[in-house]
C-alpha cells in the first residue's frame, strides 16, 4: 500500500484529503508544519508522495520543497491558493512534480497523484511496463492490444480495453466514475453522464459470454467500481 504524506496546516482540509485517499486504497500520514514534513520525509523511506501546501506555519512550502530536494527525490504535488506569489514554473524548477490551485476537486487530485507516481516509478525502475496483464481467466496483451478470456479472443472497443487495462493494472483499487472517465477519455466528467455505466455493462456482458462462472467487476454503490476479489 502506497503512503501519502499530507502537509497541510488546516486540520479539516487535511482530514478531508486523508479520508478520501484512504477510501481509494492509500495509507496517509499528516504533517501540519514544514518542520514536521521535512523530518518525516527524512526518517521514513516508505513515503510514496507528498501533497505540500505552500502556506505553512514556521516554514513556507517552497522552503520545505527546497530542503526535501537536498536529500530526497520523493514526488511532490504542491497545493497553492491563487493569491500566492510562487508561480508554477518556479515551483517546478525547485523540484515540484505537479501543482494544484485551491480549491481543487478530490478526484482531480487523485488523477494527479496516480500520474505522478506512475511517472516516478517508471523513471526510477528503468523497467518497461508489463506487456501482459492477467486476472482470473482474463488476459490483456497491452503491446498487441489483444484481450482474451478462457482462450477466446474478446472484441473490445478502445475505451473498453483502456478501462480493463486500468483496472487490471491496479487490481485492488476502487475506481470512481469521475476517475475512470477522466483517466480514459481525458476530459472533464459531467455528473449526468451515463458513459461509464454503459461501458461497464458492455464489458460485463462480453466477459460473461465466455466465463459465466466468474464475476470480474463489481459495483460499489455510491462510490464506483473495482475488480471482484
Amino acid at each position: 500500500m502506497k503512503k501519502i504524506l499530507i502537509v497541510e496546516d488546516d486540520i479539516e482540509i487535511s482530514r478531508m484529503i486523508s479520508d478520501y485517499l484512504s477510501s481509494q486504497g492509500y495509507e496517509t500520514q499528516s504533517a501540519y508544519n514544514g518542520y514536521g514534513a521535512v523530518r518525516i520525509t527524512r526518517e521514513q523511506s516508505d513515503i510514496s508522495l507528498l501533497i505540500l501546501d505552500l502556506m505553512l506555519p514556521f516554514q513556507s512550502g517552497d522552503m520545505v520543497l527546497k530542503k526535501i530536494r537536498e536529500f530526497s527525490d520523493t514526488p511532490v504535488i504542491v497545493v497553492s491558493a491563487k493569491s500566492e506569489t510562487c508561480s508554477k514554473i518556479d515551483l517546478i524548477r525547485m523540484g515540484a512534480d505537479d501543482y494544484l490551485t485551491k480549491p481543487f476537486d478530490l478526484d482531480e487530485l487523485l488523477v494527479r497523484i496516480e500520474a505522478v507516481i506512475r511517472r516516478y516509478e517508471g523513471k526510477s525502475s528503468g523497467i518497461p511496463e508489463n506487456t501482459v496483464l492477467n486476472y482470473k481467466n482474463l488476459t490483456l496483451d497491452i503491446t498487441a492490444g489483444i484481450a482474451s478470456i478462457s482462450g477466446n479472443n474478446l472484441v473490445l472497443t478502445s475505451k473498453e480495453f483502456a478501462i480493463l487495462k486500468l483496472m487490471l493494472g491496479n487490481p485492488t483499487k476502487l475506481w470512481s466514475k469521475v476517475n475512470l472517465f477522466e483517466s480514459v477519455w481525458g476530459e472533464d466528467y459531467l455528473t449526468d453522464d451515463n458513459t461509464i455505466k454503459v461501458h461497464m455493462s458492455n464489458i460485463r456482458s462480453k466477459l460473461k459470454k465466455y466465463d459465466e462462472g466468474n464475476e470480474y467487476i463489481e459495483t460499489v454503490w455510491g462510490m464506483g467500481y473495482r475488480l471482484v476479489t
